[in-house]
């Protein structure tokens, strides 16, 4: 019996080493994993397309296991939205976060602090800068009385508790909201904004190596030197997006989706304006969709449109088109109010979209005054002979005049026909096949 207890212990110890020794051979960490690093370029501003693009390669860093994803960094800024969900993506990511602002020259402006003082370790190249994040406007001034005074408090609170929790200094964070200090590289250290400066990415790893992270549940030993080094940018999808979200080119597109839906409207049956109207409206849309723009600019846009056309129609000298200018430069300038100053309309696009319109109307203007004023010249001699073509209600276009006319032999005129003048009655021609 004794045997049989030692025996069953035996086997049952020989189990638990068997399961302890499978366990332990089935999650050792691979040594490759810790020896990745994902350098994701962002050199552009901050907005919902770039906002996706680094999100998208933050959750790629983490799913693909790699030591750390390194986000190299310069941009003047963005929208303040888009920068929240961009720290939050940085605060949460499995993997630490360094944000390296490179190249020589780079900087990290305005909503790129954030994204900055965000990252488990923040580190700049020689020659870059970082700062200037005070809120202003929509419309680029500053915002006044109890209103800045909230949303100032609410930008350095939110600032320094970045700072703070990375171990990174407080006061200058309150003072890049307050006073939109700017600070170099050298600056930074000195100060303690920043944690590193490295004159190159495999410089920025061997000087990382051994570091260790801040911040609530952030502790990480970071072991990057030697590191093999994967390079993502923004490919052609997200820079063909973040181009059509440029403000400038969705007002353009918008008034060229106008210009050719209405002359569609006007001309029907010509249909490639109207395609290309189309098309281009379709795009405005979506830059709409994602830089939201004033209802009172897109408001007044139309109007203006409108009013141009209704001067081709009715006798104003002038007056309609005057205030469908003043109606279009005014909804231009109003039409991405809301947004940043870097997402507004150009306002010398603005002014030169108002000059070109403007001397397109007063060609046409002067054109159709001529017309108007010239006497018609009626020689029958001239014309009895000439060739001409058939239109519509019993008219023949010939040398660019329209006049009545009726056939020779009795048979009814068909448009698109060509038909040669044998006789003038009046203002009547007679024509008949040539």
């Amino acid at each position: 019996m004794e045997r049989l207890r030692a025996l069953g212990v035996v086997v049952l110890l020989a189990l638990l080493a068997i399961l302890a020794g499978g366990s332990r051979a089935a999650t050792p960490p691979t040594p490759s994993a810790q020896r990745r690093v994902l350098a994701i370029k962002f050199d552009t501003g901050v907005n919902p397309v770039t906002q996706d693009y680094l999100s998208h390669k933050l959750h790629d860093a983490a799913s693909r296991h790699y030591a750390a994803a390194v986000i190299v960094l310069d941009t003047p800024g963005g929208l303040e939205s888009s920068m929240r969900k961009i720290v939050q993506d940085e605060l949460v990511s499995p993997v630490p976060v360094i944000v390296y602002v490179s190249p020589n020259g780079a900087r990290a402006a305005s909503a790129g602090v954030w994204i900055s003082e965000a990252a488990d370790l923040l580190v700049m190249a020689p020659e870059a800068n970082i700062g200037s994040s005070t809120p202003i406007s929509g419309g680029g001034a500053n915002i006044g009385s109890d209103l800045r005074r909230k949303v100032i408090n609410d930008a350095a609170a939110s600032l320094r508790a970045l700072a703070h929790s990375h171990g990174r200094n407080e006061r200058w964070a309150n003072a890049a909201v307050h006073t939109a200090s700017n600070l170099t590289s050298d600056e930074a250290l000195r100060m303690h904004v920043i944690d590193r400066i490295a004159p190159s990415l495999p410089a920025l790893l061997r000087q990382a190596d051994g570091y260790r992270t801040k911040g609530p549940g952030r502790a990480f030993t970071l072991h990057l030197a030697g590191a093999h080094i994967d390079h993502v940018a923004p490919g052609f999808l997200t820079r063909f997006l973040d181009v059509l979200i440029d403000p400038n080119l969705i007002a353009i597109l918008f008034l060229a989706g106008i210009a050719g839906i209405v002359f569609e409207v006007l001309h029907p049956g010509v249909v490639l304006p109207g395609a290309l109207g189309a098309v281009s409206l379709i795009l405005s849309l979506f830059g709409f969709a994602i830089l939201p723009p004033s209802a009172a600019g897109v408001v007044l846009v139309l109007l203006g449109g409108v009013l141009l056309v209704i001067d081709l129609h009715v006798v104003s000298h002038g007056a309609f088109t005057v205030a469908g200018l003043v109606c279009l430069a005014v909804g231009l300038a109003l039409l991405f109010s809301n947004a940043p100053p870097a997402y507004h309309v150009n306002t010398w696009l603005i002014v030169g979209i108002g000059t070109a319109i403007a001397a397109f109307w007063a060609f046409v203007a002067t054109k159709a005054f001529q017309a108007r004023r010239q006497p018609v010249a009626v020689d029958p001699h001239g014309i009895v002979g000439a060739v001409g073509e058939v239109r519509e209600g019993g008219y023949v276009y010939v040398n660019g005049e329209l006049w009545r006319a009726r056939s020779a032999d009795g048979s009814p005129l068909k448009p698109g026909e060509r038909v040669s003048v044998e006789e003038v009655e009046g203002l009547t021609l007679t024509v008949a096949a040539p």
